[in-house]
């Protein structure tokens, strides 16, 4: 017997979760606990998640042949694009205000989602931490990163006897780490039906909140067009110097199967084969930048899940202050570099995300019916940000492309 997708899974259990929440809502109490013990399931493989495999994204990359003037310039490019789409994100959903139409009331005090409003010098002092081990106990996701960035860095610059020892440990640990992500995400289906349900059985009006969903898709969409249209070919015209169209139609099939498979992994043979036959970037720049961009570089991926939080933040009434909204901006930016191979790589990440700015969690269930739709969009954005990113460093190289 042919085992369903998890995708075509999860939109059955949307399916179920509508028609259970709006009919048995006296019996709602009976299916709400697989919401509880799925998000009690990924607070429990967060941080050990992202230190293990922050560690080990820091000393793959510190140890590869490439790493000098192209592995910097490779990183500087990844940093900002991922950047300038986080705040596209944040201003389209701040601007327009998709959930302020529809607003979940929180039972419970609020507090107890962790949700404090500090000063900006504070969040960035508070990165560093006093206590790490205070730091894993109160989830404060950023001195946690700081910390495992940090880590993995000096991992580098020990003697080799020691440093192989670490990044084994480290990479062992990482695949056990994954292991476990991939049991609890199986038990997506279960646990997104268990928390839907309980969110339709508690709402008056459920066409308000499908009328925000429907906006807040076109919040995304509009987003990750404008930085496929204009932010990205804006660096690839006045820094790399190549026509953005003509560089397009060299890239066309890698971004049309990347819209297809939504992988950008599955992606990366078509994507080195057209930008080195078609766009003329050579072997030694297409073979570093494109494996490390499929891994780390997530522009999509990123200005998605800012939307998201942004999104869910109005939904349940939450304003965010400016600090909440920089700790956002960094935490997806660090997050991003170690959890961008995950499968459901934005559910890991989001659950971050949340947990740094102490969103409810349960509201990442909210926007999961049209998570495949918009994920076709932003694993395309994703391989076209990868694909200018080797042309332009291609060109800082002083390479001559064809386009």
């Amino acid at each position: 017997m042919k085992k369903f997708k998890l995708h075509w899974q999860i939109l059955i259990a949307l399916v179920l979760a509508i028609i259970y929440g709006s009919i048995f809502k006296e019996g709602i109490n009976y299916v709400s606990w697989l919401g509880d013990l799925f998000i009690r399931a990924l607070k429990m493989i967060v941080i050990p998640l992202i230190i293990t495999s922050l560690i080990t994204g820091i000393t793959n990359v510190g140890s590869s042949k490439n790493l000098g003037r192209l592995s910097i310039k490779t990183l500087i490019y990844y940093i900002i694009t991922s950047i300038l789409a986080i705040i596209t994100g944040l201003i389209l959903v701040n601007i327009i205000k998709p959930g302020t139409g529809f607003e979940i009331t929180i039972a419970e005090d609020i507090s107890e989602y962790g949700i404090v409003q500090k000063p900006l010098k504070d969040t960035l002092i508070n990165i560093i931490p006093n206590n790490i081990f205070k730091a894993f106990t109160s989830e404060n996701m950023l001195s946690i990163i700081f910390f495992s960035i940090l880590f993995g860095f000096f991992i580098i610059q020990i003697q080799k006897k020691h440093r192989e020892l670490l990044t084994d440990f480290f990479s062992a640990s990482f695949r056990v780490m994954m292991k476990i992500t991939l049991f609890v995400i199986k038990f997506a289906p279960l646990g997104i039906f268990g928390i839907v349900a309980k969110v339709i059985a508690e709402q008056e009006n459920l066409l308000d909140l499908f009328k925000s969903i429907g906006l807040f898709m076109t919040v995304v969409i509009a987003g990750l067009l404008f930085h496929a249209v204009v932010t990205l070919p804006s660096i690839l015209r006045f820094i790399g110097k190549t026509s953005p169209l003509r560089f397009f139609n060299s890239v066309l099939t890698p971004l049309l199967t990347a819209f297809s498979t939504q992988s950008s992994n599955a992606t990366l043979p078509l994507t080195i084969e057209a930008v080195e036959e078609n766009a003329g970037v050579s072997n030694k720049i297409s073979s570093f930048t494109l494996p490390l961009g499929a891994t780390i570089n997530m522009d999509g991926t990123a200005l998605y899940e800012l939307a998201v939080a942004g999104f869910i933040a109005q939904i349940y009434g939450i304003d965010l202050s400016i600090s909440q909204q920089v700790i956002m901006v960094l935490t997806a930016l660090l997050a991003s570099i170690g959890t961008a191979a995950i499968p459901m790589a934005s559910l890991v990440t989001m659950t971050i995300i949340f947990t740094a700015v102490g969103l409810p969690l349960e509201g990442i269930a909210i926007v999961m019916p049209v998570e495949r739709i918009l994920d076709m969009f932003r694993t395309t954005v994703n391989v076209w940000s990868d694909c200018c990113g080797a042309a332009t460093i291609a060109v800082s190289e002083g390479e001559k492309l064809k386009v």
